[in-house]
């Protein structure tokens, strides 16, 4: 039996981007997101496993709170499993 990945894609304010993405990667269901500009570039892509914790995503939220310094407006594209 294969699991079906589901996609989602919303635009978000630059200063709710990180506590978005905090809540998205608590839901645990999310398999990867996907930050994009508004032209569409993909400025970051983040893979979520199972074993992801705190310590590990400490710098990959720095880095998204730079993008959200950044830019006024981020589009999000999480994938979900089935």
């Amino acid at each position: 039996m294969t699991q079906e990945n589901k996609t989602e894609e919303f635009t978000i304010n630059g200063e709710d981007l990180i506590a978005r993405v905090k809540e998205l990667i608590r839901q645990g269901n999310i398999r990867r997101i996907i930050l994009k500009n508004k032209d569409g570039s993909i400025l970051m892509e983040i893979p979520l496993t199972l074993g992801v914790v705190g310590a590990v995503l400490a710098p990959t939220l720095a880095a998204i709170g730079a993008i959200a310094a950044l830019l006024s407006e981020v589009t999000v594209v999480i994938e979900k499993t089935g």
